[in-house]
């Protein structure tokens, strides 16, 4: 499956070895089922190819050009502490091979701990679905208050976060990142 998963990104070897962080040799050996990689070595090598791991595992040849999915059945990953700071990720879209984009629902609770402002090489573009949250940017001196229906667009490596706003008890966002640059 990695083969033809690079293959249909019009990727040689070569390429896919230098953005996944291995040897052409390795490469080839593991496409050729020489050898068995790790699961590490097939989550970079997946990530190289910007699928899930799933789709490097999967002996599907189909890969569809659309994905239908729900905002209300995405799949929970947890990432930078979230729990910690009452918010949950649902990423969606997570079974498209070949994605360029990252959708994510991100929901908000109450919460005592304030996270700290984080930044990602990615741009973003945020909707603001439920309840209201105050979204900071380092270097503005008071938050954007965002109330259901606002958005904001993101570009990469800029600090911010996110809390809920006061006298709102939950908020529910979706979030689109880019591919990584």
């Amino acid at each position: 499956m990695i083969r033809k998963l690079r293959i249909q990104q019009a990727l040689t070897v070569e390429q896919l070895a230098k953005k996944s962080g291995f040897s052409k040799g390795f490469i080839s050996q593991v496409e050729n089922f020489r050898i068995t990689p790790s699961l590490k070595a097939l989550n970079a090598i997946s990530a190289a190819l910007g699928v899930p791991l799933a789709a490097v595992l999967s002996k599907d040849p189909h890969i569809p050009d659309y994905t239908v999915g729900s905002v209300e059945q995405g799949e929970e990953i947890f990432r930078n502490d979230n729990e910690r700071y009452g918010m949950r990720y649902l990423a969606l879209a997570y079974e498209q091979v070949g994605r360029l984009l990252e959708p994510f629902i991100i929901e908000y609770r109450a919460c005592a701990e304030e996270r700290p402002l984080l930044m990602h090489d990615t741009e973003e573009f945020y909707v603001l679905l439920t309840g209201s949250v105050e979204f900071y940017i380092e270097g503005k001196e008071s938050p954007e208050l965002l109330k259901a229906g606002q958005t904001i667009y993101l570009k990469s490596n800029i600090p911010h976060r996110v809390k809920l706003a006061k006298g709102c008890d939950f908020a529910r966002a979706l979030v689109t990142y880019s591919q990584r640059k």
